[in-house]
């Protein structure tokens, strides 16, 4: 069981502006709002404010280096990947799946198609379990055989787990080399980022335990019959205390599941994602042309998402700002979001990013909830008082 104390502070180093953050931080840690957790902000190059406290585990202080699992915030670590070998032409994002991945049985899907949620693959039709899941060419062979959900391209369904292995399939048909590679040496080693897609023997004492939540926060009695959440969610159903292969265990975390087992802490979400908020270019790195991160913006889908059965706004390989979503900022913003709580927002205009990882689970959050829009618009908040 993780203890609280009255007298639980929050480490790390701010410009006087965001002390407000760090009160929040401090005070959701205090009252058991949040067990372990770090926000970090990164404005016009220069990390703001980089912020921790807690426990990472049972009597183990989460510290300035210690990574959680941010569930679907490793979603815009596999799309950027994606967009820097489009922006090397290594890819295109107009091309079929299909000319790369000669297995992908659909000519009609488009590689934007999977980077926007709207290639119908929003999970696996024949059953499969968490073993299967974890056998990445296994698994992304089923996808690439299976027919999809709806028509590609028609409208988004949040490909809730399957994003990252439709991501790894397509890249290492195109280039011969795994996606988790691709991120580590073209995005997380020039930016600086300790976030790892697929965590190494060595980092593994670094990692903070997932606590779930107390309920899923579905209630699985009012959905629709026909509805299309509850065969992405159950297949395969994830354990997050299974000892085995639990998102806790060794065997979850050394595998990159690209769509939800990224390893990092907030500085880490925001170093690597900034080079977004930062125009392609940042601390003197270019990963994205103009032209590419321009194409972020365009909108590929934009209405009720057939998973998640609420209104969404995609881009390519991101989120936009849209009325369900009050705490991401209009403008040219582009977000995401984890399963419990963990979320990135990139503000083009402000040039800042913002990151959130934690790891006591909020069960009712999908899209939003309270806490995390709390940090949200704390941090744009200070931002303004600089």
């Amino acid at each position: 069981m993780f203890l609280l104390s009255s007298l639980v502070t929050a480490s790390g180093t701010c410009l006087p502006a965001f002390e407000p953050l760090r009160d929040l931080l401090a005070t959701n840690l205090a009252d058991g709002s949040d067990l372990g957790a770090s926000v970090a902000v990164l404005h016009d190059g220069e990390l703001v404010a980089d912020l921790w406290g807690g426990e990472a585990s049972p009597g183990v202080p989460w510290q300035e280096d210690t990574l959680v699992q941010v569930w679907s915030v490793t979603k815009p670590m596999a799309a950027l990947t994606v967009l820097v070998l489009a922006d090397r032409g290594e890819v295109d994002l107009d091309a079929p799946v299909s000319s790369y991945w000669t297995d992908f049985r659909r000519d009609d899907v488009l590689v934007r198609h999977l980077l926007a949620h709207t290639s119908g693959y929003a999970g696996w039709t024949e059953p499969l379990d968490v073993a299967g899941l974890l056998d990445l060419e296994r698994s992304e062979r089923m996808l690439a055989e299976q027919d999809p959900w709806w028509e590609p391209g028609t409208a988004s369904g949040y490909h809730m787990i399957a994003y990252g292995h439709l991501l790894d399939g397509l890249v290492r048909a195109a280039t011969g080399t795994p996606l988790a590679d691709h991120f580590r040496t073209l995005v997380a080693e020039p930016l600086g980022a300790d976030f790892h897609l697929g965590v190494p023997d060595d980092v593994l004492a670094r990692c903070a335990d997932l606590v779930a939540p107390t309920d899923s926060g579905i209630d699985y009695s009012t959905l629709p019959e026909g509805n299309l959440l509850v065969p992405t969610v159950v297949n395969p159903l994830l354990d997050i205390d299974n000892p085995d292969n639990g998102c806790n265990s060794a065997a979850f975390r050394a595998v990159s599941v690209a769509g939800i087992n990224g390893h990092g802490n907030a500085r880490s979400i925001a170093r690597a994602q900034s080079v977004v908020s930062h125009g392609g270019e940042v601390g003197g790195v270019r990963l994205l042309s103009e032209r590419t991160v321009e194409r972020i913006f365009e909108v590929q889908a934009e209405g009720p998402d057939k998973v998640l059965m609420a209104p969404l706004r995609w881009g390519i390989g991101y989120g936009l700002p849209s009325p369900t979503t009050p705490a991401i900022p209009d403008g040219r913003a582009c977000w995401w979001t984890g399963w419990g709580g963990s979320i990135v927002v990139n503000d083009l205009d402000r040039r800042v990013t913002v990151a959130y990882a934690m790891n006591k689970m909020v069960g009712a959050h999908f899209i939003s909830s309270a806490r995390t829009d709390r940090y949200l618009s704390t941090a744009f908040d200070c931002l303004e008082a600089m």
